[in-house]
């Protein structure tokens, strides 16, 4: 191990030693990028309708949990009570982590505007 370690080292002080090496690239003058106005509107739509629909699912998945609770408790079977509980609690969650992944995905897509 240590000789391995002392090969990383000396390429490491060679590649340093080199004046022709950049480890990070220099800004490009005069350039601001932007996305191109044909591919802004489709992607801004496709991320709008995942979004959505991805919402609608965890809406709809927390009413069935809701219906779910309902018949198990007035059917007395318990099992189907816990599940449609289960099933409420997995809805927020995912409506939660869609918002949250939601929001991320479209500020980082707009950053680039």
């Amino acid at each position: 191990m240590s000789q391995f370690l002392a090969t990383v080292q000396t390429a490491a002080v060679a590649v340093a030693a080199d004046p022709h090496v950049r480890l990070l690239a220099d800004a490009v003058p005069n350039v601001t990028p932007e996305m191109p106005k044909d591919v802004d509107k489709p992607v801004q739509s496709l991320l709008n309708w995942t979004a959505g629909l991805g919402l609608a699912a965890a809406v709809l998945g927390g009413l069935l949990g809701w219906a779910a609770v309902a018949v198990g408790h007035n059917s007395e079977r318990a099992a189907l009570a816990a599940r449609g509980k289960q099933a409420i609690l997995w809805s927020l969650f995912g409506a939660g982590g869609i918002g949250v992944t939601a929001a991320l995905v479209t500020t980082f897509y707009n950053m680039g505007k």
